[in-house]
């Protein structure tokens, strides 16, 4: 008996001193984390501050999501706001001799590139250099690098100009060869987000609003890129059509670059630009650290401009990975306490989604509005939810390719009687009442709640067209002209009334500083970005580790598809959602 007392015992101490070592463990690695998070580079002089490929541009701050025991991270990830403010820094910064873009990717969106190819249109001013260097350069990283004062493509390189499209997957025959029934209620005949579970293909009204919606937002990239490049339009349109960019040589002939050169001659090209001799270090620096090298300097100041940033789809509840109506509704309520708070930016970058969610962020908004000016800027999206929340703003600014509008709304239930059927499965009910289920998922839904999803859906569309004649000053009868889901470019948006100017966030940000007559003041960011610690714990949550494994196998776009069909709350509820999205690949 002693023997085993002593075994319990031993095991017992054993399990402490291993809980013991995991914590102090864990302790080291937050520590460590923190302390390279906090790391201060030094600029030296003749640098080159430099856009690579390991930058992703990031909207928001709960964009960065970086894993907790990832020391290696090749993505450093930079707030598009710190971006344009280290390029408005580095144009009198003495020590920073020129801007070099060396990426052939770009992880950031339209709006975002506007943004940056207006900063460095502004740099440029300063007489210091841009340059651009590729291999096999996308799209969306021609289009920034096209600013630069000379294009250098590796003699193998290619350049993908192509224009843009959007292809949408179509599902109706695949879900009714394998007994997936999907009863559809939507208001507006442009509320597409439903429609490949309607039909086999594109219908003529969807067709008419992604051709304009597409042809706004390129031709506008298409005239600056072709400015930039000293190119007639019609001979870009011409090259576009025709590919000229995958093939260096014809690339060089068209003047999408200036010369076909190896890295290692574009490193010694920049080296006789700043007077480096050919055996000299170039003194590369990227945006993280050059961000880094000042951030701390940015003293807090009592009044603050506040930038609350609304990134991703719009659910019930709470969460991290997008806008949660629950944990937003508390950021919200915490601006409105904060007397430091003396204006907000509510930043939108959202293509919508639950609609009970949107209704109760308008709600909070409209409260904070009470009590702050609230001043709205529109990123990537601001479509059907995403539009909704704006709602409460003193003035809405969007950028010329920010995808707008959506006024729409529709409910998808799914049920899967046939197939269900087919396998020997059957279901059989008994109810106290008419309705009690309302909702089976191998039955489907009643006709009496047929009846009452669509009696929600077109109240929910009136109460959205209601907030948007509000907040707009139009009739019922103006937003329904331009709302039945159909979704706009910012530049169509801004000549249709939806917004009131065509700006950047910093154009938001500056106006919100003029509204509270703020003079002096400093520019804060909510909700904060998570801690690494925190991060730990939200990795472990079962649901969360699942999750990110699909994502990761079947991509983000499929995600959505397939969380329609399997979420349960997104079956039950009405949603504001815009139908795809558009990227400048």
């Amino acid at each position: 008996m002693r023997s085993f007392f002593k075994n319990v015992l031993a095991n017992i101490v054993a399990i402490m001193i291993i809980v013991a070592i995991f914590f102090m463990f864990l302790i080291i690695l937050v520590a460590a984390s923190a302390f390279s998070d906090s790391d201060k580079a030094t600029v030296k002089e003749n640098s080159v501050l430099t856009l690579d490929f390991k930058t992703n541009i990031i909207d928001s701050p709960t964009e960065d999501n970086s894993e907790l025991f990832n020391f290696n991270e090749k993505e450093k990830k930079v707030l598009i706001y710190d971006m344009l403010e280290a390029i408005k820094k580095a144009k009198t910064d003495d020590k920073i001799k020129g801007i070099s873009i060396e990426t052939d990717g770009m992880m950031a969106g339209m709006t975002q590139l506007d943004d940056i190819r207006k900063a460095l249109e502004d740099f440029k001013k300063s007489g210091k250099f841009v340059y651009a260097y590729g291999n096999s350069v996308s799209q969306s990283a021609y289009y920034l690098g096209s600013v630069a004062d000379q294009y250098f493509l590796n003699p193998a390189g290619g350049i993908e100009l192509k224009g843009l499209t959007t292809e949408i997957l179509y599902m109706k025959s695949f879900a009714e060869k394998y007994g997936i029934g999907m009863e559809i209620i939507r208001h507006g005949k442009y509320k597409s987000a439903v429609e490949p579970f309607l039909r086999d293909d594109m219908s003529p009204e969807n067709k008419e609003q992604v051709s304009t919606m597409l042809n706004d937002l390129w031709s506008g990239n298409a005239l600056k890129m072709a400015y930039s490049r000293k190119i007639d339009t019609a001979l870009f349109r011409t090259v576009v059509d025709s590919l000229y960019g995958i093939i260096p040589d014809l690339s060089l002939q068209h003047r999408l670059v200036d010369r076909l050169i190896q890295k290692t001659e574009y490193d010694d090209l920049i080296k006789a630009k700043i007077n480096l001799k050919k055996d000299d270090k170039l003194n590369k620096i990227s945006f993280s650290k050059y961000i880094s090298s000042y951030s701390e300097d940015n003293l807090k100041k009592d009044n603050q401009v506040a930038v609350l940033y609304a990134s991703g789809a719009i659910y019930n509840g709470e969460g991290n990975d997008a806008i949660y109506s629950e944990k937003f509704v508390k950021e919200i309520k915490k601006l409105a306490d904060n007397d430091k708070v003396k204006a907000v930016v509510f930043r939108i970058n959202s293509p919508g989604g639950s609609a009970n969610a949107s209704d109760e962020i308008l709600f909070e908004m409209q409260q904070l509005k009470k009590k702050k000016p609230v001043i709205v800027s529109f990123g990537d999206y601001a479509a059907s939810g995403g539009y909704y929340i704006a709602m409460a703003a003193d003035k809405i600014y969007a950028e010329p390719n920010s995808i707008t509008g959506s006024i729409g709304v529709f409910g998808m239930i799914p049920y899967f009687k046939e197939i269900a059927n087919r396998n020997g499965l059957t279901s059989h009910a008994v109810n106290t009442n008419a309705n009690s289920n309302m909702y089976s998922p191998i039955n489907g839904i009643t006709p009496g709640g047929i009846t009452m999803m669509t009696k929600s859906v077109e109240q929910t569309y009136k109460r959205f067209v209601h907030f948007v004649t509000q907040n707009r000053k139009k009739t019922f009868e103006q937003i329904d002209a331009v709302g039945g889901g159909r979704v706009w470019s910012g530049t169509r948006a801004k000549q249709i009334g939806l917004v009131d100017e065509l700006g950047s966030l910093n154009d938001a940000i500056n106006y919100a500083a003029k509204q509270a007559k703020l003079k002096d003041y400093n520019v804060a960011t909510y909700p904060k970005k998570v801690s690494k610690f925190e991060q730990l714990f939200k990795d472990m949550e079962e649901d969360e580790i699942s999750t990110r494994f699909i994502k990761n196998k079947i991509g983000k776009e499929n995600y959505k598809i397939f969380e329609q069909i399997t979420n349960p709350k997104l079956q039950s509820e009405v949603m504001m959602e815009m139908p795809y999205q558009v990227k400048f690949n």
